[in-house]
């Protein structure tokens, strides 16, 4: 008999069902396995047992040995046959393992791509408020420009008023000294 393990993925039920069905034929392959060998020591005792019986009694003896013997050559090809489904059940409880971590990794799969996304937003998040403190740090700097600037308009309009209001007293003064001086006549000074 040809055995071969299916390249077709089985589904859980399946991997169940055959799981169980080589638990049991690992159990029944033991008991041939010692029946092999129990087997086996008829047929080596056969030769001496000819020497010890007579012809009716060989006879019988003989039957039943050809009999022991063809179910031995069976119970052999059944061992054969056990080997091979050992080894399948070896191999199926690698499958059934892998199955598990697979399906661990299966769920892990979207936790992993949510917690991606999450980090990747948070970087973004990161990134835009470093940003956003440089502008506020600028803004603050450019409020404090602001204000400096308005004083120092208010400052030169003050000068600029207070530049002319010098001029004009000193042109006041002018004019005052002047007017005291042509109110004088000439020759009369006051004293």
């Amino acid at each position: 008999m040809d055995h071969k393990i299916s390249d077709k993925p089985l589904g859980f039920e399946q991997k169940a069902t055959l799981y169980i069905a080589l638990q049991h034929t690992v159990t029944h392959c033991n008991t041939l396995q010692h029946n092999v060998t129990h087997c086996n020591t008829p047929q080596h005792t056969a030769p001496h047992c000819n020497k010890l019986l007579g012809f009716e009694k060989k006879a019988a003896f003989c039957f039943t040995l050809q009999h022991t013997a063809t179910h031995c050559n069976t119970l052999q090809h059944t061992a054969t046959h056990c080997n091979t489904l050992q080894h399948s059940a070896t191999y199926c409880n690698t499958l059934q393992h892998t199955a598990t971590y697979c399906n661990i990794l299966q769920h892990s799969a979207p936790l992993c791509n949510t917690l991606q996304h999450t980090a990747t937003h948070c970087n973004t998040l990161q990134h835009t408020v470093t940003h956003y403190n440089t502008l506020q740090h600028t803004a603050t700097r450019c409020n404090t420009l602001q204000h400096t600037t308005t004083h120092c308009n208010t400052l030169q309009h003050t000068t600029t008023h207070y530049n002319r209001l010098q001029h004009t007293a000193t042109h006041y003064n002018t004019l005052q000294q002047t007017a005291t001086h042509c109110n004088t006549p000439l020759g009369f000074e006051q004293r």
